[in-house]
């Protein structure tokens, strides 16, 4: 028989149709490979056994004891209009103390055929207090029979129980008998970790890993097989993406020199600022790609304002200095229109080739968007297609097929987490030969995870603000504790509007949603406690007609027509608007240095580098900025702990750090490339970080020597099955 296929089984004829399906809709678990790879999230102690007259509050306990009562309640309820609702409430006793026992629902049937009086078990659950008394609802429990109950009660209480991610339809207990019938097969499973590798660190063998963390005897054997489990997961993904810089690395290009005294020099001259250090580091860095005769991968880090767009906007032009074309892809129509704005404000005359008044080395600057007019578009296409245009910003419109180019030399991309690999190869298809990649983005990301998501692209950091940019002051409003916080607030916007600045308030939603009769209760009950609301169309018009009567206050959001936003947006970067009320269209692109304050509405609704990405748009001229996150959550909540963070530092880098360890892992992964997220599973992105690296390391040295993996069966197989499911997710995303 050959090795592999044990692995490879369909669950359906190990383990029966029925819970097969439950797997595969639910869990995502198609083989008996897959079900060994779905380890446990945790583990739970039985606890040593405790006495009744010793019981702690919400901690998992395990009993021993005899049943003294047991009793079946019928009632009514909700579920149970007619009185069909049944409690099983059972009164155990070890001599030191009692305890009361609840079962409700379909769960009362076996206990109360199997918990009579005088039956002796050992219980396990949590401790909780309900009428005054201490209870456990639903315990697991087992029944003492046998000649000698003391020693199936040890094995039992000191068991590590596996508790598996699992879902309203299959228990983690299922779960675990399920595995336990395929783990024999975890003998065949075929290592992707070299021996070299794995002696030289010490790591299990594979099937050894697996059989330890299903079936734990100590606490040491689950941290072993997780180290050893951890390895695998980071090494894989990073083969894989060595494999990917391999194979770009070995792609043609044309090297692309800006020439002498051509666009980029002209450009230079007419700045009024010089470049920060950052900023010629960072250049020289992007100016040494584009002068190889090898595709650029590289992804620009740097804060809001950190001066990436002009960075980006210099490598265009170097480009189109050397005969090329340069497209900009943004997420949105309004942060395309506006970069579109701000690049042709920032060349003047140099944008606008073939004009009268165009200077001597002009190009055109374009703009393609899905909602432009047939003439405009049909007009811009053919700028592209001539080569009239050498710079064109636009949308995911810039990928269509109908788009030609007529000598694509570099694409930036900004806002990556928002690209899959997919766009970025449609782009790349539209090259004579594969162009250069600039990829921007404005979230700080911390260098493991650069390693994971990015990790198919070289890295450059501007983490130095121009010189000129304010400080921005954070404070959180505590609305709930202190309202006056609150009115202070929308004085001190007054304050800045009166000293000829302008404000933006954010808000968490739109306010046009369908009208749900739960929210519409809600918000009577918002407004029963006098709590403003929370919606940008509700909350400008609570503010016109109140705190900032009297101000020139507009909204802004993602429902309305791009030419409305874009007009809204004039106004306000005109000093035309006082207040501007938005959802977070505002969170990337949006440059008005004349706005100094931001109060942000529910800031616990928004994550740590969102609100740092907001805070951003503030204090972007020679004032200094000011953030005002207004919340109503109690202090020692943690979404009030997250707002602290916020408040006390401006080191974008410092809060990914606490976002990512604040929040589930896969989110930050899930956001920023598919693929990577489904296939960690022990892998924390934070707290192994030394394994990433040295992952990263071994990898590229493996593909370097051997890109082909010649003999590695286990690692091509492993590889195979992470790229399937990559794939996979592409064809969901559509």
């Amino acid at each position: 028989m050959d090795l592999v296929p044990a692995l490879e089984e369909p669950l359906k004829k190990v383990l029966g149709p029925a819970t097969a399906k439950v797997m595969a809709e639910h869990l995502g678990l198609h083989t008996v490979g897959d079900l060994l790879h779905h380890y446990p999230r945790r583990y739970e102690e039985r606890g040593q056994l405790t006495h009744l007259a010793d019981l702690p509050m919400d901690e998992h306990v395990t009993v021993v004891a005899m049943v003294a009562d047991a009793r079946l309640h019928t009632f009514a309820s909700a579920k149970a209009p007619r009185g069909k609702g049944q409690r099983l409430e059972v009164t155990i006793t070890d001599g030191s103390g009692r305890l009361q026992l609840v079962f409700f629902g379909n769960g009362v049937h076996k206990p109360h055929k199997e918990l009579l009086p005088g039956t002796r078990a050992m219980f396990a659950g949590k401790v909780t207090v309900f009428n005054r008394r201490l209870q456990l609802a639903h315990p697991a429990y087992e029944l003492l029979r046998g000649d000698d109950p003391a020693e199936s009660v040890e094995t039992w209480a000191g068991a590590l129980i596996p508790l598996y991610p699992a879902t309203a339809k299959l228990e983690s207990w299922k779960i675990g008998k399920a595995i336990q019938t395929v783990l024999p097969g975890a003998q065949e499973a075929l290592d992707p970790l070299t021996p070299a590798l794995r002696e030289g660190r010490g790591l299990l063998p594979l099937p050894e890993a697996l059989l330890k963390i299903h079936g734990p005897h100590t606490k040491a054997d689950i941290a072993a097989a997780r180290d050893r489990l951890k390895w695998d997961e980071a090494f894989v993904l990073q083969v894989a993406l060595a494999r990917r810089r391999h194979a770009d690395a070995l792609l043609p290009a044309v090297a692309r020199k800006p020439a002498p005294d051509g666009l980029l020099t002209a450009f230079d001259d007419r700045l009024p600022f010089t470049l920060t250090d950052g900023q010629q580091k960072v250049s020289k860095e992007i100016f040494d790609d584009l002068a190889t005769e090898h595709p650029m991968h590289r992804l620009l880090q740097g804060e809001v304002g950190s001066g990436k767009t002009l960075v980006a906007l210099r490598a265009m032009l170097a480009v189109v200095d050397a005969g090329g074309q340069a497209a900009m892809l943004a997420p949105t129509e309004v942060l395309a229109q506006q970069h579109h704005r701000s690049i042709t404000e920032m060349m003047g005359e140099l944008a606008e080739g073939g004009m009268l008044g165009g200077a001597d080395h002009a190009t055109k600057v374009v703009l393609l968007t899905g909602s432009m007019g047939t003439a405009a578009r049909r007009q811009a296409m053919l700028d592209l297609v001539t080569g009239e245009a050498g710079i064109v910003i636009g949308t995911h419109a810039l990928i269509e097929d109908k788009v030609q180019f007529h000598d694509l030399g570099l694409v930036v991309v900004d806002e990556q987490h928002r690209f899959g690999v997919e766009q970025r190869d449609a782009l790349r298809g539209k090259g004579k030969q594969p162009p250069h990649l600039l990829v921007m983005t404005a979230t700080p990301i911390p260098r493991t995870v650069a390693m994971t998501v990015f990790g198919d692209l070289e890295t450059s950091v501007l983490d130095q603000l121009p010189a000129g940019r304010s400080p921005i002051a954070t404070h959180v409003v505590p609305a709930a504790d202190k309202p006056h916080f609150l009115a202070r607030a929308w004085e001190r916007v007054r304050e800045e509007v009166g000293n000829g600045h302008q404000a933006y308030v954010v808000c968490p939603r739109i306010g046009d949603e369908e009208d749900d009769p739960k929210k519409a209760k809600k918000s009577a009950e918002d407004e029963a406690e006098k709590r403003p609301p929370l919606a940008v169309l509700d909350v400008a018009g609570h503010l016109a007609k109140g705190p900032l009567n009297g101000l020139g206050v507009e909204v802004l959001h993602g429902r309305m027509h791009p030419d409305d936003k874009d007009a809204v947006m004039r106004r306000f970067a005109a000093g035309d608007t006082d207040v501007l009320v938005a959802t977070t269209v505002i969170e990337v692109g949006v440059n008005v240095p004349n706005a100094t304050a931001m109060v942000i509405m529910d800031a616990d609704r928004f994550g740590v580098s969102q609100l740092h990405q907001l805070r951003g748009r503030v204090g972007r001229g020679s004032a200094a900025g000011l953030c005002l996150l207004v919340t109503e959550m109690p202090e020692a909540s943690a979404a009030r702990q997250r707002l602290t963070a916020v408040a006390s530092t401006l080191d974008g880098f410092e809060l990914s750090r606490i976002d990512l360890e604040q929040r589930r892992e896969g989110d930050v992964l899930g956001q920023a490339q598919s693929g990577a997220r489904s296939s960690l599973r022990v892998l924390a992105v934070i707290e192994d970080e030394e394994i990433i690296a040295e992952a990263r390391e071994e990898a590229t040295a493996l593909v370097a020597e051997d890109p082909e993996l010649t003999n590695l069966t286990g690692l091509r197989t492993a590889l195979d099955a992470l790229l399937d499911e990559e794939r996979e997710q592409y064809l969901e995303k559509g």
